[in-house]
């Protein structure tokens, strides 16, 4: 039946059909089969807080391919979608849209901005939801969670008494990571650390007996008003006659001690340092080793309270610096000052540089639950890739220090106890008590605090199969199979999961830990909003297609190497597509009389073709299966591009125009397998062009479909046959002949009406035989009046070259071109190339270039200058040539 595909591929008229036919015929859901072997991911859940961006893309198009390349392997394929509370984040981005009111949380009240958050999470998730499906991901949607929902809320709970219950998780008054603007506890994890470009302030402390002074330096002036202490090292000879002197603590006026402790080190600054437990976490545990009670300086907003005196009470911590700098001159304490670079922690949220705050919070011991998740990847039981990130992943457990999980902000689960105000019991419990189990008070009043983002998290890979319930697919699908996520989150998220499942389930969670790069501009920066060089995907698809964005943005992009994005590179997906649309246009454009031949004698091209496709689908299921995305998908792109179209589909033209209809007919049935394999090969890849053209692939032939769609299609699964690989090289030097002679022509500006007459000349007899025996085809794909084959031809006079494998080629175009037009036109190119040359020298002779520039970019402007050399010396010999016909 003819079938008629248009003339262009227009994703848009395609893709929104396609997925609706997908959704309509419930290919993405999945139940536990008997007897069948599951597959299955938990995507890395979205935040709420705004939409999609393209690392997004990045993840689960890699994710999409895993689940399409597991499902038609025969797997039964799950793939769990949803999206994340994102606690600070998510509040903090509602609270911005109440600023614009003129407006705040705590003016409207908690239960009305937690009532707003929740419309803030409806429509931000619809987004989310929706991108997913736009650029093809193959979720299951009848189970997609959110870290919140009804059922993961139990879990949060039960996980939380659980841990209570056995002691490892407990309440204390310990420093802390602190956001003055957040007005929240983070997580060490949380606080991430820039380098500053600060000062060392060098202050002098009196000695009470007036005896002299110890010159301190601090690169935080504004909490010396809570110093306690001054400490030196015990084994630091210039200060031992000090340990156990009084100093004055400068503009307080308060006796402090001079203390030895062996954590000082006496290379930093003057040796000597400042101890203000209650402001730095190591000041915090020199204050416990030696008594010293902390002295709060500051409030939950970074201002100055009362114990920093009535000079500086009120003020913000910067502005208080600032004329504590001017006052310790004005009494001559300000010994110098450095300019000095030093880490400083920010919320990793809204950017604010974090407090360390003494604070009373909820923590999780972390050492116990860390051994079982040290020792699962150290034993090879769950595997990094790239494999790299298996070394940072154990530094971090070996050292892991306790989790503080409460958070005073109001958009999250709130933290499972309750506190009696009749006896002051505390209750832990899953659910809400009514009344106190100890004195039956009713009233009992629950935890201000919400649990960490994170704490829901890290139940994710069980809790959305149903946990704490036994259902039938938490048994069947977990341990899941594969977890696709970026860097940033392997301690936030990654140990964290591996450490729940090990402690509720007694399983890992994963097996495959795929660490994709990040995704940054052209010029290798990172992509964000404040730099205004995000790309957004549906910008992408709506310009090039979902097809387009998936396969480039995986074919440029090796195992965890960073991906370097512009809209430009998005061209490559398009020109593919379009490549496959218009091969398969022609190839349905025969099918009007096409009759399927009942015995196939396969010719040298035809066993070429097949042997490159069993080769190519044994390269793509390998990379696949070592997580090399990349690998697989230009393995698709050259069998595709350069095999079929370039080589196959030119190579028998001649049989496809001639009179024979059976070699005709034999041909279209070769083209038909090699389609309908290499579509379902791309189809992880590229799932909404291939589905379309399968589908009128199957419609054109009249064949009958092996199954509803691509989608659930057996995976090409076969290898090439040894007994070709003879024949298969022969076909190999032909085709890279062919292309010697094609060069040849181009390279001498040959249009393609004239033709000329080439010579080969090879001394392997074999190879002489095979193209002699078919010389009425090369001569169509070459364009030649006549080729002549010889073991011994010597030529009379300089003709153009080209060398091959199995022997050279010569040929002879008197009649062929304009020699004068053509010696100005390739004389013109030598000069503009050289220009090239110069400018790319010039660059290469600057240091500052040579020192600054990336690697890679040096090394392309490298490889441009040899490129460019090579073409002068290709131009130059032709123009040798020309002139020599010339003077003849």
């Amino acid at each position: 039946m003819p079938v008629d595909l248009p003339k262009q591929y227009e994703p848009g008229r395609v893709e929104d059909r396609i997925y609706g036919f997908w959704e309509k015929n419930n290919f993405f859901h999945a139940v536990p089969v008997k007897d069948r072997e599951p597959f299955s991911i938990v995507i890395p859940p979205p935040n709420v807080t705004s939409v999609l961006h393209m690392g997004h893309g990045l993840n689960n198009t890699i994710q999409d391919i895993l689940i399409r390349h597991k499902r038609m392997q025969g797997y039964v394929a799950e793939w769990i979608p949803g999206t994340d509370h994102a606690g600070i984040a998510t509040q903090n981005a509602v609270e911005k849209e109440l600023s614009k009111e003129h407006t705040t949380r705590k003016s409207i009240g908690r239960d009305k901005f937690v009532k707003k958050v929740w419309e803030w999470k409806e429509k931000y998730e619809k987004r989310i939801l929706d991108q997913l499906k736009k650029i093809g991901c193959s979720c299951d949607w009848k189970r997609t969670r959110f870290t919140m929902d009804e059922g993961l809320s139990f879990a949060v709970r039960k996980a939380f008494v659980e841990l209570y219950k056995k002691g490892l998780i407990y309440k204390g008054r310990y420093i802390i990571n602190w956001c003055p603007r957040c007005e929240t506890a983070l997580s060490d994890e949380e606080a991430e650390h820039e380098d500053h470009k600060g000062h060392l302030w060098y202050i002098k402390y009196p000695l009470k007996d007036s005896s002299g002074h110890i010159t301190v330096a601090t690169t935080r002036p504004e909490t010396m008003l809570g110093d306690l202490a001054v400490a030196v090292n015990p084994s630091d000879r210039r200060y031992k006659k000090f340990i156990g002197k009084t100093l004055l603590l400068p503009l307080a006026d308060r006796e402090i001690p001079v203390i030895a402790d062996e954590f000082v080190d006496p290379e930093f600054g003057t040796g000597a340092v400042k101890v203000t437990p209650a402001h730095d976490p190591n000041d915090f545990e020199i204050g416990v080793r030696h008594g010293l009670k902390p002295l709060t300086v500051m409030d939950e907003k970074g201002m100055m309270n009362d114990n920093a005196g009535p000079e500086y009470r009120g003020m913000d911590r910067y502005e208080a610096r600032e004329k504590i700098i001017i006052d310790l001159e004005e009494k001559k304490l300000l010994d110098k000052t450095e300019n000095h670079v030093h880490s400083v922690g920010h919320c990793y949220r809204c950017h604010t540089v974090i407090e360390p705050y003494i604070s009373e919070q909820w923590f999780v011991k972390m050492k116990p639950l860390a051994e079982p998740a040290l020792k699962a990847v150290a034993s090879g039981g769950i595997n990094f890739y790239p494999a790299r990130w298996t070394k940072v992943y154990i530094n971090w457990l070996e050292n892991i220090k306790d989790w503080c999980i409460s958070r005073q902000i109001w958009w999250g689960h709130r933290i499972p106890v309750w506190y009696c105000d009749g006896c002051g019991e505390k209750i832990v419990d899953i659910k809400d008590p009514v009344r106190c189990p100890v004195c039956s008070s009713g009233k009992i009043k629950q935890d201000e605090d919400v649990l960490d983002t994170w704490f829901s998290s890290w139940l994710w890979p069980f809790s959305t199969f149903g946990w704490p319930e036994n259902t039938q697919e938490l048994d069947y699908f977990y341990p899941t199979n594969t977890l696709s996520t970026a860097s940033e989150i392997i301690f936030f998220w990654v140990a964290r999961m591996i450490m729940a499942g090990f402690e509720f389930i007694g399983k890992e969670p994963f097996r495959d830990i795929y660490i994709h790069g990040t995704v940054r501009d052209e010029q290798g920066r990172k992509m964000s909003k404040s730099l205004g060089n995000g790309i957004d995907p549906l910008d992408i698809v709506g310009k090039y297609g979902a097809d387009a964005l998936r396969f480039s943005i995986i074919v440029i992009t090796a195992q965890g190497q960073d991906v370097y994005l512009s809209d430009q590179k998005f061209e490559i997906g398009r020109n593919f597509a379009n490549k496959l649309w218009n091969a398969s246009r022609f190839i349905l454009n025969l099918l009007s009389d096409f009759e399927e031949p009942s015995e196939k004698e396969l010719s040298s091209d035809d066993k070429y073709i097949l042997y490159k496709l069993a080769q190519t689908s044994e390269i793509v299921k390998k990379s696949l299966n070592k997580y090399r995305f990349n690998d697989s998908a230009q393995a698709i792109y050259d069998f595709i591009w350069h095999e079929f179209c370039d080589k196959y589909i030119e190579s028998v033209k001649p049989v496809l125009y001639g009179s024979d209809v059976l070699k005709k007919n034999k041909t279209i049935s070769i083209f038909l397998e090699v389609l309908e394999t290499s579509l379902r090969l791309l189809h992880p890849f590229m799932p909404f062009i291939t589905e379309e053209i399968w589908q009128k692939l199957f419609e054109a032939s009249g064949k009958k479909k092996p199954c509803e769609s691509i989608m659930i299609a057996a995976w090409p699964d076969f290898k090439p046959k040894k007994s070709d690989t003879g024949i298969i090289s022969l076909v190999e030097v032909k085709h890279e002949m062919i292309k010697a002679m094609r060069n040849l022509r181009s390279e001498y500006n040959i249009p393609p009406s004239k033709n000329v007459s080439f010579v080969i000349k090879s001394g392997d007899k074999e190879y002489r035989e095979f193209i002699g025996e078919d010389l009425s085809a090369l001569k169509k794909l070459s364009k030649a009046d006549d080729i002549k084959i010889s073991s011994s031809y010597k030529q009379d006079d300089a003709l153009p070259t080209a060398v091959f494998s199995r022997g050279n080629i010569f040929m002879t175009l008197e009649s062929s071109i304009d020699t004068d037009a053509e010696l100005d036109r390739l004389e013109k190119k030598v000069s503009r190339i050289e220009k090239d040359i110069s400018v790319v020298s010039k660059k290469l002779s600057n240091r500052n270039f040579l020192e600054r520039a990336p690697k890679d970019v040096v090394r392309k402007e490298i490889e441009k200058k040899k490129k460019l050399r090579e073409d002068t010396d290709k131009i130059n010999a032709s123009i040798e040539y020309l002139r020599s016909l010339k003077n003849k």
